[in-house]
């Protein structure tokens, strides 16, 4: 008997240790990253600088709320000069519009970790819907929220004059975030 109410107290014990709220976001160890394409070629860049601010309890994902904010002046697409280009107006206009908005409006569970996120992405002035899949990676200090999504970047008015051309510059683009949360 002793046995069975030490295991069932290692048990409870192991799933309240599971139960936690995660609020803050580890902005030094998260990432941002997109891939587009250039005349067929990929593009891999990055995002160097966004804040983020979570409320997320993984057992009860219908009260969960988020914002990411990107600074869009700290893109890097790998040369000076086209991270420089990206932030006139017709790409990015970062001096009119200097960060990129995402704000989770739902998230609902799809079993082994997995959910599915959907909100609203501003860009430019413009605001879309977004729906994408993560994947939570639970540890008894942090979580790490991995996923990716697709957006269509004419949608936004992003890559006016010749760069509007999809045949110079894909149309779509894969946006992969990688978000280290802690309690």
């Amino acid at each position: 008997m002793k046995l069975y109410a030490l295991a069932l107290a290692l048990l409870f014990s192991s799933a309240s240790a599971l139960a936690v709220e995660y609020r803050r976001v580890d902005l030094g160890a998260s990432q941002i990253r997109f891939t587009s394409r250039q005349m067929g070629v990929p593009v891999d860049g990055s995002f160097r600088k966004f804040d983020a601010s979570v409320a997320l309890d993984p057992d009860s994902p219908a009260a969960a709320r988020g914002l990411l904010r990107i600074d869009l002046a700290s893109v890097d697409a790998g040369l000076r000069e086209v991270n420089e280009e990206v932030l006139g107006a017709q790409w990015f206009d970062a001096k009119r519009h200097p960060e990129a908005r995402f704000e989770m409006r739902q998230i609902q569970p799809r079993g082994g970790g997995r959910f599915q996120i959907t909100g609203t992405l501003t860009i430019k002035g413009v605001t879309r819907p977004v729906a994408l899949e993560a994947v939570l990676k639970r540890a008894a200090s942090q979580a790490v929220m991995d996923g990716s999504f697709v957006i269509k970047r004419l949608d936004f008015g992003i890559g006016g004059g010749v760069w509007g051309d999809v045949k110079v510059v894909a149309d779509e683009v894969t946006v992969h975030f990688q978000l280290v949360l802690r309690p």
